[in-house]
């Protein structure tokens, strides 16, 4: 457990490193626990929030301890889902239409729900390993990814029945893949990419198959990342970094962002890209991500996740739960 935690303070477990003021919510969720069905709260808006998405028309937010929730109203208000299985912190979340979803957390979980976040029920749980994982995608109801600590990747055909998991190449001018992947997002053709600690990405072109390593030149840790319309490519992470790539994944440069605080997440609206970080970062471009204008929130708020809730408009969350705008 010593070990583990310190690789959460160490590296960047998307938001869990960023945010290891919370470890000790995260205390227990060792090897050889049994896993408890998540309680219901009435505080459970202030909840830490690690990730977010579209389910249609509804809002889906996953977090602290199993909590998930649901907004019907573009975020105007919240209610905690009605059954969540387990009380392990949930720490990524798809869709792949308004009804059909996966949550992926510590002790290896996967949820999956059919009825748009209302009841989950538990598709993998692994406790006799401590080995979180970190992100899910699903480019449609059958096809799926979650990657986590210790360059775990599984992957599904059958909607989540069964999940095999996917033997990594090791890196260039490395004897084994162990790198922790903390993000993985689909670009406009359905293609995949993970990226992760020491400027990882990961490129698959065969619904994650088989991987290849894409280069970056940076030696520090991506958290998040997205593609926009045009087909524009953009991760981040660690200290205000990030990066553009317009060939695929081919080539990748380095962005200016005019700040050192890392960046948690990055949503793409109608006319202009969103992205959010520690101390209060917001961070907006205009040009597809060719540069960015950062502002920071007076109370200095880290934000941990967010999500579009119309196309021009977004909702933040953060380790105290929804923020309310400024």
């Amino acid at each position: 457990m010593k070990k583990y935690r310190m690789m959460l303070g160490a590296t960047s477990a998307a938001i869990i490193a960023a945010l290891s003021m919370a470890m000790p919510a995260l205390a227990g969720e060792g090897a050889g626990v049994v896993p408890r069905a998540a309680e219901r709260s009435a505080s459970a808006s202030r909840s830490m929030i690690l990730a977010a998405t579209q389910a249609g028309q509804r809002l889906v937010a996953v977090g602290d301890r199993g909590v998930v929730l649901l907004s019907d109203d573009q975020g105007g208000s919240w209610r905690q889902a009605s059954k969540v299985p387990v009380n392990a912190t949930l720490t990524g979340v798809s869709f792949a239409d308004e009804r059909n979803g996966w949550a992926v957390g510590h002790w290896g979980v996967i949820l999956h729900t059919d009825d748009g976040g209302e009841t989950w029920t538990r598709q993998r749980v692994e406790t006799s390993e401590d080995r979180p994982l970190f992100s899910v995608h699903f480019t449609d109801a059958q096809h799926g990814t979650a990657v986590g600590l210790w360059s775990l990747l599984l992957r599904t055909v059958d909607g989540g029945k069964t999940w095999d998991r996917v033997s990594l190449p090791p890196p260039p001018n490395d004897t084994r893949a162990d790198r922790n992947l903390m993000h993985v997002f689909a670009d406009r053709r359905g293609e995949l990419f993970v990226v992760g600690e020491r400027g990882t990405v990961l490129h698959s072109n065969d619904h994650g198959q088989t991987w290849s390593y894409q280069a970056t030149g940076y030696r520090g840790s991506f958290w998040s990342g997205t593609s926009l319309s045009d087909g524009t490519l953009l991760i981040a992470g660690l200290r205000g970094s990030l990066y553009r790539s317009t060939d695929g994944g081919d080539s990748w440069h380095k962005v200016a962002t005019g700040t050192q605080s890392s960046i948690t997440s990055i949503v793409p609206l109608a006319d202009r890209v969103l992205a959010v970080g520690l101390d209060g970062l917001t961070l907006e471009s205009r040009d597809a991500g060719s540069s960015f204008e950062a502002r920071q929130r007076a109370d200095r708020l880290s934000l941990t996740a967010a999500v579009a809730s119309d196309p021009n408009h977004v909702v933040f969350f953060s380790r105290a739960g929804i923020v309310a705008p400024q």
